[in-house]
């Protein structure tokens, strides 16, 4: 499936069957993860065949069952890191979805596990995203219109409609969609509005809404 598919047919899956990764899949994964990371500068992290992170209460309380997977999200300690989290994290969110896996972000309902994963000093793991074979595909959630969230109008450009249609399927914590998204021309402003990883949030729609866009039909304003 290509990016708009995958976008489309990705939801948030929490209980997971307990079949192992495929090693194929694996190793495009671990792939894709390096490029990420060379590209990013994060040290994002694939972890297999762990339990202990999604085994105790705030798991429980979250609904994840099954989940031996995921990937950690970590990085040097800055204050401007949450949007390129946001973005880079949904890039491999998106590739996983293409490998038919499915995933979700998840900030808090995990506890952390040393020894699963490599901190640096100077580092901190952010989010990790839950990945695997889910039980179901996972549900559509309510989503706002796409005129409370840009200044979109039935005479904006195919490609500034498309990028706000792909932007209004981005996961965002407690699908807060706390988002705008401005047109001036072909530039485009994209801004977090207050809500707890809001930031991070607005990485996620900026990736998709690159995807339904298209890069070369715009710049994002500086």
């Amino acid at each position: 499936m290509n990016l708009t598919e995958a976008v489309k047919l990705r939801h948030s899956v929490r209980q997971y069957k307990d079949i192992p990764i495929e090693e194929d899949k694996k190793q495009a994964i671990l792939s894709e993860i390096e490029e990420i990371n060379r590209e990013s500068g994060l040290s994002m992290q694939l972890v297999c065949d762990e339990p202990k992170a999604f085994s105790g209460f705030m798991a429980h309380y979250g609904n994840f069952v099954g989940v031996k997977n995921y990937i950690a999200i970590v990085g040097k300690k800055a204050s401007d890191l949450s949007e390129a989290i946001g973005y880079y994290g949904e890039r491999i969110v998106l590739f996983c979805q293409q490998l038919g896996l499915h995933t979700c972000w998840v900030a808090l309902t995990y506890k952390k596990v040393p020894e699963a994963f490599k901190v640096e000093k100077g580092e901190k793991l952010y989010i990790v995203i839950s990945v695997g074979h889910g039980r179901n595909r996972g549900l559509p959630r309510r989503s706002k219109k796409a005129e409370e969230v840009s200044n979109v109008t039935p005479d904006s450009p195919e490609w500034f409609k498309n990028g706000v249609e792909l932007a209004l399927l981005a996961p965002t914590a407690t699908n807060q969609q706390k988002f705008y998204l401005e047109r001036k021309g072909n530039i485009v402003k994209a801004r977090a509005l207050a809500g707890f990883y809001s930031k991070m949030d607005l990485g996620i729609v900026k990736y998709h809404f690159e995807i339904g866009a298209g890069c070369e039909s715009f710049e994002w304003e500086k």
